[in-house]
This record gives structure tokens, sequence and C-alpha cells, in this order.
């Protein structure tokens, strides 16, 4: 480790073998080095920060109490887990974190052998580790299988899910809930950690278990006294826990302990770690903890690019014009303000989506269901039958667990929803989770969706006033993350004709048919393919679905090359979608799909991205210059 003498102890750690040599104050010590270390790096490199800085002491006590790699450690979403990361090898690899050919910012099965499920999405620790668990029994070892969920992610209906089939299955399972106020509320630490520690203490249990075979001798009588210990148990948890939550699906209840006492976790997790059948243990941490900014913002420094450390704020860069999620933001304000039967709909994302504005704005107007993506699709579907029109405004991603309720719920019904998806097309440093790769693909199956892309963000204001204006079923727009083109943005919105493409730039050797982020990246190859000597004409076509056939009938008429731009997977995608009206016309045009390729794309910006596949403008004019001189293509590039 370069800086060593700052880390006295964190330097000596290079995996969890190291930690379990350590003693308490040792333990303290190196908690502290660790929060620092965290600081220090990402405060430099950017990335999720407020989470892992709040599960410090709760990493250290896992990693020193269970004997991971062995026993299984799953991490839900992933972005908690950066201090798990230092400790597992990774430590000077954190430099390089969510850069290109650097370690993923989330949890990847192919980089370290602890990281035992990946995650990116939130709520899956429980499904995947009650998995294991069954896994582990049906091959008759004696792993422990840890699930370690916070963060926000026991809002989501998956987790319950599991929880309850968890109860079900009896399994030998340890959910540890890290709360920092984004699941469920706090309670008071001292009288229900000395409750915790009393219950889970083994001398306990043995006495229980010895009460428990003496009345079960004394008859009538027995099963009375029997009776009247758990009700004393349990009314002792309802008061002074929210445990009998989790007691009803069939865990075992522990806490809440104080997550940042790493001798208390350590003790907790010591005396449970034996115990049969699902046990839950619910810390309390604080998000941020031990840096002041993140601590007074959990929102803003849940996730940062380089910032000051001894502020907290970013550190700025030349002036840049606003991101494409801060203007869709403003334009649905400003719409709600004309219409108030609008309402704006997040799973606890206001500021990644934008509706942080509308939310100060108009409050009454802003729903956050949590993350629970299919219940925000179906709430939205209520809505829409009252004639109120609701904006579900959710990563591309994200709204991928949301497929059935966008089909049964909204598509089937014809229900007028809106769906904003922000973060569609690569995303960058969030890597191959987060990705808007396949929105395009997997709403083009759905009858009756309408899909629009803007090229710029003066045309995303108009399409999201026409897709609220829009009456004919469901309606979504997709756009991508990161700054607009600077482009003047008029006062006022304009309606755009469905299903309407506009010509951007006219040719005559072989048509550019393009779609959102890949217009201004085809009008710059299209000039440079001029001063090649090949004339392309450049089609903005707004419309996945439907298509603006009537321009496609002209194009295939006047042009025996069309090469269609997509920031999306090629297979079934906008395309395809072109290809598959040319065959159902017998049209014998040929056709260059360029977009994204049938892989998984790692992390790296968003520019390193697109010329590695070739979609930036000069990846674009090697493709083109290449299908129109009839040489052979590989239309999709290996990642």
């Amino acid at each position: 480790m370069s800086d060593a003498g700052k880390y006295e102890i964190l330097s000596k750690i290079n995996y969890p073998s190291d930690i379990r040599q350590l003693d308490v104050t040792q333990l303290k010590q190196l908690c502290t080095e660790i929060r620092e270390y965290l600081i220090d790096t990402i405060s430099e490199v950017g990335g999720h920060f407020g989470g892992g800085l709040g599960a410090v002491e709760l990493t250290v006590a896992i990693h020193k109490v269970f004997n991971t790699p062995y026993d299984l450690v799953i991490w839900d979403t992933g972005h908690q887990a950066y201090p798990h990361k230092i400790l597992t090898g990774r430590k000077e690899a954190l430099k390089k974190i969510r850069q290109l050919n650097g370690i993923s910012g989330f949890l990847k099965r192919s980089e370290s052998e602890y990281d035992t499920f990946g995650a990116g999405h939130a709520s899956t620790s429980i499904s995947a580790a009650l998995g294991m668990a069954v896994g582990r029994d049906l091959k008759k070892e004696d792993r422990k299988v840890v699930a370690v969920i916070g963060d926000g992610a026991m809002t989501g209906g998956m987790a319950y899910e599991a929880m309850n089939n968890s109860g079900v299955l009896k399994s030998n399972l340890i959910v540890v809930l890290n709360d920092n106020n984004m699941s469920i509320a706090p309670n008071v630490w001292q009288i229900s950690n000395y409750f915790t520690e009393m219950i889970a203490h083994p001398d306990y249990n043995k006495f229980k278990g010895q009460i428990w075979e003496l009345t079960g001798k004394l008859d009538h009588f027995g099963d009375r006294l029997r009776k009247i210990a758990v009700r004393l148990e349990n009314g002792i948890k309802a008061v002074i826990t929210p445990g009998m939550l989790f007691e009803s699906l069939g865990f075992r209840y522990f806490g809440p302990i104080n997550g940042h006492n790493v001798h208390q976790l350590v003790k907790i997790f010591e005396h449970v770690k034996n115990m049969k059948g699902p046990i839950l243990v619910h810390s309390l941490s604080q998000k941020g903890k031990g840096y002041e900014p993140a601590e007074n913002d959990e929102q803003k420094l849940h996730a940062s690019t380089p910032f000051d450390k001894l502020t907290g704020k970013a550190i700025k860069k030349s002036a840049s014009v606003p991101s494409f999620t801060s203007i869709f933001g403003q334009a649905l304000t400003e719409i709600v303000k004309e219409n108030s039967n609008i309402v704006g709909i997040t799973g606890a994302m206001p500021d990644g989506t934008g509706l942080d504005i509308l939310k100060k704005s108009y409050p009454e107007n802003y729903f956050d269901v949590g993350i629970a993506e299919e219940h925000a699709v179906t709430f939205a579907a209520g809505l829409a039958t009252q004639n109120i029109i609701p904006v579900v405004a959710i990563y591309s991603t994200f709204l991928q667990r949301a497929f059935d309720q966008i089909v049964h719920d909204v598509g089937i019904q014809k229900l007028h929803v809106v769906f904003a998806l922000d973060r569609a097309g690569l995303v960058g440093a969030d890597g191959p989770t987060h990705h808007g790769a396949f929105d395009l693909t997997y709403l083009r199956l759905i009858p009756g969706m309408v899909i629009m892309a803007p090229k710029d963000e003066s045309e995303l204001r108009d399409m999201i006033y026409t897709a609220v204006k829009y009456d004919g079923g469901p309606i979504a727009l997709r756009y991508p993350r990161g700054n607009g083109f600077g482009v003047p943005l008029k006062q006022n919105f304009d309606l755009i004709e469905i299903g309407k493409s506009e010509t951007l730039k006219e040719g005559k050797d072989a048509a550019l048919l393009a779609i959102g982020s890949m217009v201004n990246y085809s009008i710059k190859a299209a000039k440079n393919l001029e001063e090649q000597g090949i004339s392309c004409e450049v089609v903005n076509m707004r419309f996945a679905k439907p298509l603006d056939t009537n321009k496609l009938d002209d194009i295939s008429k006047r042009f025996s090359k069309i090469i269609t731009l997509e920031e999306n997977a090629l297979p079934g995608g906008f395309g395809s979608a072109i290809i598959e009206y040319l065959v159902s016309k017998n049209y014998k045009n040929d056709v260059l799909r360029i977009g994204l390729p049938d892989s998984f794309v790692e992390h790296g910006t968003q520019q390193e991205l697109h010329h590695i596949l070739g979609i930036d403008p000069e990846g674009i004019v090697n493709q083109v210059k290449v299908f129109c001189e009839n040489k052979k293509i590989n239309q999709e590039v290996a990642v």
C-alpha cells in the first residue's frame, strides 16, 4: 500500500483472514482507517459513497466472525460494499473503481471469490441467499449464508417475497438489515440492545430449551406456562422493536442494535451464527457516517463525481449545459403548472430522474413509491383509470423489473401512462447492470405502445408535452444520461405528430436513419463522409414505434443503402423494426444496423465505450465507408 504510513492497520489487511487476528481495539482502529481511506479515494475518483461509509463496522464484523469466502455473504445493491472490496484484496484497485478496465462499482462474481452474487439492482440479496442456503443443504455442506440488505432495498417487494419463502422453508439463513433510515424507521438503541443480547445469548437459549423440556412434562399446566412465556417474549419485542413484522414472516428477530459499534456487532454475530432457521439481525446505521457533508445530505453524496474532501462539494468543471434529466424535470414541472391532473412517480430516485424539481414546486403531484418498480407501474395504471395522467420516471434498466406490469396492467387496458426512461443507452461507470440497452426492444414488443427518443434537449421538452397530450394508450420516451447539446430552449411547447420523422440533411448515396442520441453522431459522421465523397441523407426518425412508413417508402425508393443507428441492443431494436417493415413490403435495400452488440457491455466512460463499440462519429464513418464500398463488415462489434 503506497500510503501505508497513514493507514497503520489497514495497510496490513489484505484479506478477511487478516482481520480475524485483530482484537477489539484494533478492529475499531481498522474501521476508522477504512472510513478515512474511502473518503480519500472516492473524493479523488468519484463513486458511490454514503452507503459504504455507513456499512464500515458491519463489514468488518461480518468478515471477523464468518469464515469468508467459505461462508457466503451476499450484499444487496452493491454500492454499500466498497468497504467489502477494500477488505477482500481490492484495496489498491479501489483507486480505479468504475473506470475502464478497473473494478466494478457493484458486486461481480467474476471479479472476486468474495463476491458471491452480482448485484446492481436492489432487493435481490435474500432471494439469492435462500437459493444458496437450499443449495448448501442439498449438498450437505455446513456453510453459513448471510444476506446484507439495506439502503432502501427493504422497500422492494421482492425482499418480502423472499422472506416469506425463507420462513416456509425454515432454512438456516442470516439476514442482516443495514437500516440507515432508508428502509425502516430507527428505534431506541440502548433498551433494544440489552434485550437483543439477552435473547441471543447461548445461556438464555440453553435455559429456554430446558424450560421448554420441563414444561412439556407438565400437561395442561405446562402448556399454559409455555403460552405465557411466548407472549412475554413476543410482547417485549412488539413494544421495543419492529421485530414482529419479521417474526410473522418466520424469522427470529434480533435488534435493533448499534450498527457503528463493531464490538457489539461481533458479539451478536457470534451468538446467532450457529442458530437454526431464518435469523434477522437489525442493525441501525447512519448513511455517510464519519463524513459530515455526507451525513448532512444523504441523497447528494449517495454517489458523487470527484469532490473536495474538506467541503464535500463537487469539483466544478468548465461551464456546461443542463443535463437531460434536469431539462425533463423542469419541463414536467411547467406542464403540471398548467394541468394539475398530471403527476410524477419515481422509484426512490427523485434527484436521479429530475422529479425533485416537481416535488419542490408541486409536492401534491409527486409520488415516491420506494424501490418498487412493479408497484410504481400498476399504481400509475390505477391513477390512469381515474383520468389522472401519471408520468412514471424510472431509469431504463430499472423499468425492466416491471415488464409484466407494463404489459398486463397498462398495455392490455390501453391506459394513458407516460413512461420517461432516463439513462437510456450506455450510462458509463455503472456498467452492465445500469446500461439502458434493451428498452427499445422490450417496449417495442407491446401492442399499442408508442416509443419516442429526442435528438436533443429541445425535442425532449416537446416529447414530454406530446406524451401527456396523447390519449391513445401508453407512450414512452427515452433519453440519455449526461448533458444536452446546448441547443436553445423555447419557452413554450410544440406537439409532435405521432410517428412523424424529420429530414435533417439531404443526400444521394446512402440514408442514415437515426433515433435519439445517435442523431447528433449521425450528423457529424455525415459531414465527414461528405468530405470523403459519400453523400448521406440524415433522418431523425424520432419514433421506434410507430415508424414513419411514408418516409421509409420514400427512402427505400431513393437509396439502395440504408443504415440504421441506435444506442440500443441490435436484437429486436430500432434497426430490426426497420428491416421488418422493409421485408413486409418486399423491398430489396441493403441495410446496415449500427448499435449495441448482443453482449453485456462493461463499464467505462460513455465516450470510451462509444469509441470501443464503433458507434461514435469515427466508428460510424468507418462502418458506412466499408458498407457503401460493398465490403464485408462485422455489424456487431465484440466488447
